[in-house]
């Protein structure tokens, strides 16, 4: 598996503009399946990006957002389908963006691009390499 999403994070990595990270989170292990980075990045930075990756999509207020969507459209609160599922996120320097899995919505899978980045093609080309990173795993 490692080799394979490997493959597919670094392919990711270099069709999205100015992408310089990928990482792929199981958020219900909290564990990163895998990472591609084109530049050195603080150890700590990356072992806290599975962390803050569930904190986004699972976060109790998050679950509470997702629960009373749920309970207003008449959804079964038992289902385990998710309303988040794009997060994007704008820091100083840096695009970040977060898509959860279609086909398992435990795994999410973060792209960080530089800031110069088109915010549409780099979204663009985000959702076009989710079928073949999630085909890795």
């Amino acid at each position: 598996m490692a080799s394979n999403l490997d493959t597919a994070l670094q392919q990711a990595v270099s069709n999205i503009p100015e992408c310089v990270a990928a990482g792929y989170v199981d958020l219900s292990t909290g564990m990163m399946l895998g990472i591609r980075t084109i530049d050195s990045h603080p150890q700590q930075v990356l072992e806290l990006l599975a962390a803050a990756t569930a904190d986004l999509f699972q976060g109790s207020n998050v679950s509470m957002i997702e629960n009373l969507f749920k309970k207003a459209r008449g959804i079964d609160p038992g289902n385990n389908h998710h309303y988040f599922q794009e997060i994007i996120v704008n820091s100083d320097n840096l695009l970040h963006i977060f898509l959860r899995s279609k086909s398992n919505e435990e795994y999410v899978v973060c792209f960080v691009c530089r800031k110069s980045a088109n915010l549409g093609m780099a979204l663009t080309k985000a959702r076009g390499a989710m079928p073949a990173v999630e085909a890795a795993v």
